[in-house]
Formats: structure tokens, sequence, C-alpha cells
């Protein structure tokens, strides 16, 4: 991501509704799973550490964070959290089987070798650990916002699965998010691209507290939706695997 548009994003983490959103999604799936408070958690690209200050609060304690940017890094020690460290999701270091669960949302689309990645995160969870997995959908929804994010792609669910597959996971969840919110958004991506016109990333953070309160309850109505049906379209995808024993 670009410097001078991190600590924007870095900002917009904390309130924005599509980040609260996928917190709270992220939350209630590790708890449906039943991941149990002594597991040895890890997150890849943990940004500002939002999500692992929730899960302390929560009452996991064994948690880890590891980001490429020292920024992030800094911010999570500020929220007092403790090992979280500058290390490439690519390349971890950690030992093998170390991790109960690894959590990794919008990471996979910013490394180059996704198949690596996603061998590395096998590699360091014990047998049958788990992995949830966030990225981005489809990429005629490309926009500027991949592009200063430093993207490489957006997914289908097609080959999102079969990569995870060939990794040697086991899907046991998968599928779309934010699809209420999916013809808006593709009807402006698209249109901008035809018209050929371009604006800053961070424009989409500018939003009306009362908007964004509104689309927080939107999403959150499609969260617990998810608890019953799969959505056969959206804006990102999401899965549950599982490294076999």
């Amino acid at each position: 991501m670009q410097k001078d548009y991190e600590s924007i994003y870095h900002a917009a983490e904390e309130n924005y509704w599509w980040f609260h959103g996928r917190r709270e999604f992220i939350i209630s799936t590790i708890q449906k799973q039943g991941v149990s408070k002594g597991s040895v958690i890890l997150e890849v690209g943990c940004s500002g550490g939002r999500l692992l200050e929730l899960l302390n609060e929560e009452g996991f304690r064994n948690l880890s964070g590891i980001d490429l940017s020292e920024d992030a890094i800094c911010r999570c020690r500020e929220r007092n959290l403790k090992n979280v460290l500058v290390k490439d999701g690519e390349n971890t270091g950690f030992e093998d089987g170390k991790f109960d669960l690894i959590i990794a949302s919008d990471i996979l689309e910013h490394i180059k070798n996704e198949e690596e990645a996603l061998l590395e995160w096998y590699r360091i969870l014990r047998p049958g650990g788990k992995l949830i997995l966030f990225v981005p959908a489809f990429n005629f929804l490309w926009s500027s916002y991949d592009e200063f994010n430093f993207h490489y792609r957006r997914y289908t669910k097609s080959y999102f699965l079969k990569k995870i597959v060939k990794a040697g996971f086991k899907v046991e969840l998968t599928s779309y998010w934010n699809f209420i919110l999916f013809l808006p958004i593709a009807l402006v991506r698209i249109g901008t691209r035809l018209l050929n016109t371009r604006s800053r990333p961070d424009r989409i953070f500018e939003i009306n507290r009362y908007v964004n309160r509104l689309l927080l309850y939107l999403i959150r109505f499609e969260n617990w939706l998810l608890g019953l049906i799969r959505l056969p379209i959206g804006v990102s995808l999401f899965a549950v695997v599982k490294k076999q024993s």
C-alpha cells in the first residue's frame, strides 16, 4: 500500500462499516467453529491490530500478529498487543505446526506467489488446525483501490477453491460476502472505468456517519443471513479451511 495512503487506511479501519462488519463476522465465525480460548492464533496482515484487540477482549490470550508494515506493528503495540512482529506472510519463519488458527483477511491478493503463501500457512498450522480467509472477488470490480493497495488479483470462487485445495486444505465453509451492496458497487466501478475517470481511493472512506451506520446495519444483517444460507455473489469471498490430520 502506498505510504501516503497508509495512515488514512489505518484510521478508517477503526469504524468504517466494511472493516467493522468484517471483524464482527470473523469473530462470529471463530465462535461458531468452537475455537477454544486457549488456542494459539495468528493473524497474517494484522494491520493496526483492532481484530487482535477484540479477540483479546473476548478472552483469547495466545494471540500473535504479523505485518510487513512497521507503522502497522507500531499501532498494534500502542494497543498494548504482544507478539506482533514485522514479518512476511509468505515466509513467516515460524516452526511447523505452531498455530491452531490462522486468520488472513484480505491478504492473499497482496502476495505475488499465492500458492507459496498457502503452503506456508499450511506448514505452520497444526494437523486439524483451521485457516480463515477473505479475498476480494471478481476482476471486473478492479479499481484504483486495488492499485493503491498493491493487489495482484481479485478472485472467482472456482479459482479461489482450486488454489486452496491444491495447497492441501479441506474446505469446510465458503461463500461470497457483501452481496447486499454488490450491485451498486459494481455499477460505480464499471461506470468509472467506462467513463475513464479516476478518483482517489481514500474517497470511499469519506462517508457521513449516519450512512456509515446504515451500511453497518445492512452488513450485520447479511452476516446473520450467512448463518442460514450461502450467497451466490458478492464483493468479497471467504472460506474456512482445515489442515488435514
